[in-house]
């Protein structure tokens, strides 16, 4: 495979032009084919195999045009203080708005809330709930201004009136200034490390290309492959996160073989076969760790990761055909400044990396002890994990969503805001209303209810639906008791009344979802830590090293889930990220942290360790070879790592809890990783290990496939003429004979 790269890197950069223009091709095909092609489907958010989806299939097989799915609105009306709801000009002001609203084509029906028991007990508050034909990303732009439209009125004749819902949700907050700031700080660390400002450029310049080839794919795949709008965003993030890493790797090695004395295409080739091998080999590791995706079996997600290996794999290629060809047509301007003043004597490089790894050569028994202790102890929180789904009451409370939440919360009941909805089948019933009668009295009677709607029976009166108001929040754990006891007494009230039921809505679906992300998460580990210890075992050809690779990362994804949960479930720091309410981890979260740390920590761990392998093939002694691989690699990683801790820690600004707990989960993990265990952790072990973290049995050996990614075979047959200028090089450790 090195000399492939080699090759390929030479070729690259002798036709820099036709691979530029290739690149810029592609980008502009695929451009063209985003823009004509058709729409992309709305978001699917189906999990086959539980209950709640079950529910929404009989629902759109029951009740027919109904649209299960379509969007909603609640509207919250409160008096001014000390008034009632209900006099006379209150309660015009409210009639007027639903009737506004009902106006709307889009509108299938807005409840009045005077014929509806609509108002609260104390008279202070009343509410309409709004239904849609259609999802919430087909509502028109008109649809949505009627529906404010009519909310301002109410507003303007003296009611506080605030909105929640599918149909007025707004999109996903990003970090806003925090993110830019992120990326700033990312160019900076790019500047500092490299000391060009061509350097600092490349790699923003092609992992952006790679963003814009991997969007722009999925956008013109979308219609045909049922990608939804929300599939690119973990392609997204990691298309950029990668193609700067990989980006980062082959220029600093160039840089290293420019400093060697190579002219600067040898050096290019050298670079693709040495650091490319590695990068062919973390993006693949990637790539598995997201098609593994496919255990969890909710087809969204599938998609998603699917559609990231995609992006990990373009950025592959970038790296090993774009950036060649970058350094091509800037081959002294990514060069440090002392190097491209000629000078003589460069100034050495890694001397820090190389004094670290000696310091933990000497006491590599304590640094491991307290680095595992360490990371075991941030962990501990991570036993008390809850899963979920934050909904309105996460948000803050400048939203409107947030407050018609806390005020239906406050006029009806925690429990309101998260109703169950039970659908009844009573088919084989011998007298179907009589039947559903008596589900909803056994639901009125079961503990944690505090109401059940009159039954509504679709055209054909077989089936029924029946809302039930839980007495707890939609969030905690009585919710979910409660919603188990009602499915655990299916079978009694099945027996004696003739009839079956499912259990559905948000909050069914919420915990359906969480406990399937808990089911999904061990054998997703299994499957994606078992097939990455199996590459890595042909990368380096050892068994101890990819298994101390997957001991290091379970260490770094445990101690930054126990860093989710303090301070997003226990609230530790809560105040200086600008948390405004805690509750249970999104279902999702420790796949994604699985996920994408596990893609990144291979990515350092592979640059890290390989430059490690080859010093120790070409014949340093264990030691040495930790030593050298410290001085080339570790501050090249830790730049790698900051610029993804700042870019990801910049979504923790954002005022949505969810983008905040991902963007914190992302920036604590990778920061755990790249110091915690690929700094401490991995040298240590392998200092402990010596000669045996590179033992291999003959058998196995003579099994796996042979891929050179030291690069023994250029060692050889490195041929290019040798440079008279000057770049940037490192002391080396001496060779053992």
């Amino acid at each position: 495979m090195a000399t492939f790269l080699y090759r390929l890197g030479r070729a690259s950069f002798s036709q820099r032009r036709y691979v530029a223009l290739l690149w810029v091709a592609v980008l502009a095909a695929v451009g063209i084919a985003a823009v004509t092609a058709p729409a992309a489907p709305d978001d699917s958010s189906s999990m086959p195999g539980t209950e709640s989806q079950r529910a929404f299939d009989l629902m759109d097989e029951r009740y027919p045009g109904a649209a299960a799915d379509g969007a909603n609105a609640q509207i919250v009306f409160v008096a001014p203080g000390g008034q009632k709801i209900t006099t006379s000009d209150n309660r015009q002001a409210v009639e007027k708005t639903v009737s506004a609203v009902s106006d709307d084509g889009q509108v299938t029906s807005a409840s009045d809330p005077f014929k509806t028991s609509g108002v609260s007990e104390d008279g202070t508050t009343a509410y309409t709930s709004v239904s849609y034909k259609v999802g919430a990303d087909d509502l028109t732009d008109a649809s949505k201004q009627e529906l404010q439209d009519a909310i301002d009125q109410a507003q303007d004749a003296g009611l506080t009136v605030d909105a929640r819902g599918t149909a007025v949700a707004g999109s996903v907050e990003s970090g806003g200034v925090g993110e830019v700031a992120g990326v700033l700080i990312a160019a900076l660390v790019l500047l500092i490390t490299f000391g060009s400002l061509a350097a600092a450029g490349v790699p923003l310049l092609t992992a952006i290309v790679g963003v814009g080839v991997s969007m722009a794919g999925i956008m013109a795949l979308g219609s045909a492959l049922g990608l939804s709008s929300s599939t690119g965003t973990l392609a997204t993030m990691l298309g950029l996160a990668v193609g700067i890493d990989y980006a980062m790797f082959v220029i600093a090695r160039y840089r290293e073989e420019r400093g060697k004395g190579h002219d600067p295409k040898e050096a290019a080739g050298l670079a693709a076969g040495t650091a490319g091998s590695a990068v062919v080999f973390a993006g693949l590791t990637v790539m598995i760790a997201l098609a593994g995706l496919l255990v969890v079996g909710m087809p969204s997600l599938t998609k998603m990761g699917l559609a990231a290996a995609g992006a990990v794999g373009i950025a592959v290629l970038i790296a090993l055909t774009l950036v060649p060809a970058f350094l091509g047509f800037w081959p002294n301007a990514v060069l440090g400044r002392r190097a491209r003043k000629g000078k003589k004597k460069p100034k050495q490089t890694g001397r820090v990396g190389a004094a670290w790894a000696r310091f933990v050569l000497r006491r590599p028994l304590p640094v491991l002890l307290l680095s595992v202790v360490g990371l075991g102890v941030v962990a501990v929180p991570a036993m008390d994990l809850q899963l979920g789904m934050p909904g309105d009451e996460s948000k803050a409370t400048s939203t409107t969503e947030r407050r018609a939440y806390d005020d239906l919360a406050e006029a009806f009941g925690p429990g309101f805001n998260g109703p169950l909805t039970v659908v009844i089948d009573a088919q084989q019933a011998d007298d179907a209303e009589t039947a559903v009668a008596q589900v909803s009295k056994d639901l009125v009677g079961t503990e944690g209810v505090v109401s059940v709607s009159p039954a509504h029976f679709n055209a054909a009166g077989d089936t029924a639906i029946v809302s039930v108001t839980p007495s707890t929040s939609p969030t905690s754990e009585e919710t979910k008791d409660l919603v188990n006891s009602i499915r655990g007494e299916r079978s009694d009230i099945e027996a004696q009344s003739g009839v079956t039921y499912e259990v559905t809505g948000t909050t069914a679906a919420n915990i359906d979802m969480a406990q399937k992300m808990s089911d999904a998460l061990l054998p997703y580990l299994i499957v994606v830590v078992g097939l990455a210890v199996l590459l890595l075992m042909v990368v380096f050809r050892s068994i101890l090293v990819p298994l101390k690779a997957a001991v290091g990362f379970l260490l770094s994804v445990l101690a930054s889930l126990g860093a989710v949960v303090a301070v997003f479930q226990w609230g530790w720091a809560a105040d200086l990220i600008g948390l405004e309410q805690t509750g249970p981890i999104m279902s999702m979260m420790p796949i994604f942290l699985v996920g994408i740390v596990f893609g990144l920590a291979m990515d350092y761990e592979v640059f890290l360790v390989s430059r490690m392998r080859e010093s120790y093939v070409h014949g340093e002694r264990p030691g040495q070879a930790i030593v050298s691989g410290f001085r080339h690699s570790s501050r090249i990683v830790l730049a790698a790592a900051l610029i993804m801790t700042s870019v990801f820690a910049g979504f923790v600004t954002a005022g949505e809890s969810m983008v905040k707990t991902i963007g914190f989960g992302l920036a604590i993990a990778v920061l755990f990783d790249a110091i915690v265990v690929r700094m401490a952790f991995v040298p240590a072990v392998l200092a402990l290990l010596g000669d045996r973290a590179w033992w291999l049995p003959r058998w196995l050996n003579w099994l796996l496939p042979k891929v050179d990614i030291e690069g023994e075979a250029l060692a050889k047959r490195s041929t290019g003429p040798v440079s008279t200028e000057v770049a940037e090089t490192d002391d080396r450790t001496p060779a053992r004979v």
